[in-house]
């Protein structure tokens, strides 16, 4: 800890006598213009037409015996322009346009930075180019504002009161709306991180291409304008935490962050540069700055629909016999999951004996091989959770033995942290789960940073405070976080965010009930999540006897498309109403969803462009403000121009699919 205070207090209070060399670089549209500085420090600004979104703003890696970034000498420079396709099978659009500029700055001393220049926003990244292994102290990643600003903070909800005690934490927030300067100086948050600007613009922090290294958190610690990237300590001693005996927790942590070899490629630091809300909720950067498919053959990648025990505590009516964990319960989710062609289903906690962390220690009233082939013979996947000490006690001996059984995949929770072995133990089940040719979903993870498209066997991630959140008391008012987190945490990627209550409510009926649990909000605004929210790996939170009593919805909700040829942002206003249509096929979906306040939309659908189209639509009942499960399925003739009025009752949703009349 000495070296690292040392080297810190030599950077900051080092006398400036360098001259400063400029360097420039631009959008290909030349709206947004990146200007780097290097002095007797490296620093960069962003300027977005005729406003500076971002201030000079230094950025330097702190290594036990040298600062990368402090009187840096530039060697030579180098420019390229980049203007490609990229293919996304299991994303929210097939094609991607990547069009950058990009200028390399090579320093004395064996490192680069890469900065590229997008016509939606900035990156850059650190790259080391020597021999030598080395330790991370600490990484100076700044974020200058200027000026105070509203911003959208996802503070870790944590009980801790340090830095230290926040590292570990769900990922599972809710925002709080408030000026910069108003930050909590106690408290950490988690990238993404949206703040306005000037004349109505936005920018999204936020990080791509994680690999061996920290996840980096926001903080404030001086009530400035500028935020800092703070990063997680190398773990020194864990402990089993008591509370959640599938759970490891940080007791001790090393005075460095990272251990690098020479050649090591740091993450992205993204700014993202919106001009309207609605640019936020499409937007591809993480994806696009994420290093591409290490996986060549991704023929058995299949995404799709779950359903699930958990959320609705395997209650089944009519059935004679027991419900819980057993065979005769998965037997009828599976049965359920057949009918109404739904891709899997999901033993969630209880199938391993409890509090043994031993995955191959299966419980005497499941029987995993009668239950795969059962699911086999009725076209249905298997899905088994497990907890993080458990997988990673033997992450290669787990994979490939239910491989060899015939499970499809894995739900892996309570890691809750991203220090850098944890994030080494995501990469490696990636890799490892690939090659047995299993799917996963990263729960009680951190946010995703790209690793879906090095290896998109990797479906989903939580990261969200998701409607599972409401089987417990909470003060979180979810439908307001519905219509806030699609344009801040979405553009990190996907979300298990396990929707499809069958039971919802208005405002002032709802209840937490663990056993029968309910939604906020109507019944169309459950419907329209699985349109609005990205899930390449999509849950049916519910009971399939709800389901059974409400065939339409199910029906409706089981045809919806996991993954998309196209999307498009058609509305929103963060914190109060989003509109989204994606296509698959020859086919549209529109999704759109309000806060507690009922309004009326109109959607431009002209981009469906020429030919007459029918519009199945569920839009919210006259008594959905009351009852909240009222809904009005109709199909009707899309207009000559196109365009449609969405009316969402209070706390409401609207959910359309557009067929063309051939």
């Amino acid at each position: 800890m000495k070296n690292r205070k040392l080297f810190l207090l030599l950077f900051v209070f080092f006398p400036l006598f360098v001259h400063a060399q400029k360097f420039q670089l631009a959008s290909p549209d030349k709206n947004l213009v990146v200007e780097i500085s290097v002095g007797d420090n490296i620093t960069y600004l962003l300027k977005h037409k005729q406003d500076t979104v971002l201030y000079p703003s230094p950025i330097s890696l702190i290594l036990e015996d040298n600062v990368l970034g402090h009187r840096p000498v530039v060697k030579k420079q180098k420019t390229n322009t980049v203007n490609t396709e990229i293919r996304a099978p299991f994303y929210k659009r097939s094609r991607i346009t990547d069009h950058y500029n990009e200028l390399i700055l090579a320093f004395k001393g064996d490192f680069e930075i890469r900065f590229r220049a997008y016509n939606e926003g900035m990156a850059y990244r650190f790259v080391t180019t020597g021999k030598k292994d080395f330790r991370v102290l600490d990484e100076e990643a700044s974020f200058n504002l200027g000026y105070d600003s509203e911003a959208f903070i996802p503070y870790v909800r944590s009980e801790g009161s340090t830095y230290e005690e926040q590292f570990c934490n769900g990922f599972e927030n809710i925002y709080s709306k408030q000026q910069v300067t108003g930050w909590d100086k106690k408290k950490l948050a988690f990238s993404p991180v949206v703040i306005n600007r000037e004349n109505g613009k936005k920018i999204a922090i936020a990080e791509s291409d994680l690999f061996s290294y920290p996840g980096m958190f926001l903080c404030n610690p001086d009530g400035s304008v500028t935020l800092k990237g703070i990063f997680a300590g190398y773990p020194d001693k864990e402990q089993q935490n008591k509370y959640n005996p599938v759970q490891m927790l940080v007791t001790e942590r090393r005075d460095y962050i990272a251990r690098c070899k020479g050649n090591t490629t740091f993450p992205w630091r993204i700014v993202i540069v919106a001009e309207n809300d609605k640019e936020l909720a499409d937007n591809d950067m993480v994806y696009k700055l994420a290093t591409p498919s290490r996986i060549t053959d991704i023929g058995w990648i299949k995404p799709g629909k779950v359903a699930w025990e958990w959320w609705n505590n395997s209650n089944l009516c009519g059935v004679d016999f027991k419900t819980g964990v057993n065979n005769q319960t998965y037997k009828y989710y599976i049965d359920f999951a057949s009918e109404n062609n739904i891709e899997y289903v999901i033993l969630d906690d209880g199938w391993t004996v409890p509090r043994t962390n031993d995955l191959f220690n299966v419980v005497p009233e499941i029987d995993l091989k009668e239950l795969v082939a059962y699911a086999d013979s009725r076209n249905v996947g298997l899905i088994l959770w497990g907890g993080y000490i458990g997988f990673n006690k033997d992450i290669e001996g787990v994979c490939r033995h239910y491989s060899e059984l015939g499970i499809k995949g894995f739900k892996i929770d309570f890691m809750e942290r991203d220090d850098q072995p944890m994030v080494d133990f995501h990469t490696q089940v990636a890799e490892t789960a690939a090659r047995c040719k299993l799917l996963i979903d990263f729960h009680g993870s951190y946010k995703p940073t790209g690793l879906q498209r090095t290896y998109p066997n990797v479906l989903n991630f939580e990261a969200v405070h998701g409607l599972e959140q409401l089987k417990f008391p909470t003060d979180a008012d979810q439908v307001e976080y519905d219509v806030t987190f699609p344009f801040i945490r979405q553009i990190a990627g996907p979300v298990d965010y396990t929707q499809g209550a069958m039971r919802n409510a208005s405002k002032e009926n709802f209840r937490p009930v663990y056993g029968e649990p309910m939604s906020q909000g109507t019944r169309c605004r459950q419907l329209a999540t699985y349109i609005v929210f990205e899930s390449p790996l999509n849950m049916l939170c519910d009971s399939p006897s709800n389901y059974e009593r409400e065939k339409e919805c199910t029906a409706f909700i089981a045809g919806i498309p996991t993954v998309w040829d196209n999307t498009i942002a058609l509305d929103g206003k963060i914190g109060e109403y989003i509109a989204i249509a994606r296509q698959k096929g020859d086919c549209w979906y529109v999704g759109a969803m309000t806060d507690w306040n009922a309004r009326t939309v109109e959607l431009d659908l002209s981009f469906l462009g020429a030919g007459n189209y029918v519009a199945e639509i569920f839009r919210d009942g006259v008594n959905a403000d009351k009852a909240a499960s009222d809904y009005k399925k109709e199909t009707i003739p899309l207009r000559a121009d196109k365009k449609i009025q969405a009316t969402m009752a209070s706390g409401g949703g609207y959910a359309m699919r557009i067929i063309p009349v051939k």
